[in-house]
């Protein structure tokens, strides 16, 4: 049986293959730095509401509040602890949204791993 992933209620025992291509260009994300939900749904190749819809199952899993709207706002229902988060890493702030004209990183689709049935070279 595969090891359980994440901590407490959140613990997920295999992730769908479009939330792990999601978290995986989410972890490229350094501190201080922050990317758009459409930035990451170009990276995994899915759209912006499918990565939102990733993050707000699995987003416990990774820095989620590197994970922004378009305009720099951080997610709903989330604003307080994101703006701690984006204040202790030093993440780019114009009122209480992220700068993302300075803080977006520049992200790098995850390196596909072949499925176990892909046929082999």
């Amino acid at each position: 049986m595969d090891e359980p992933v994440g901590e407490g209620a959140q613990q997920v025992r295999e992730l769908p293959e479009v939330a792990d291509r999601v978290l995986a260009v989410v972890d490229q994300v350094p501190p201080g730095r922050a990317v758009s939900y459409g930035d990451v749904g170009r990276a995994a190749g899915c759209g912006p509401r499918q990565v939102g819809q990733v993050m707000s199952r699995y987003g416990s899993l990774v820095a989620w509040w590197r994970v922004l709207r378009a305009d720099g706002r951080p997610p709903q229902c989330h604003e307080a602890t994101a703006l701690e988060h984006y204040r202790s890493e030093g993440t780019p702030l114009r009122g209480e949204r992220v700068d993302l004209t300075l803080a977006r990183h520049p992200l790098e689709a995850p390196v596909a791993v072949p499925h176990e049935d892909a046929p082999r070279d």
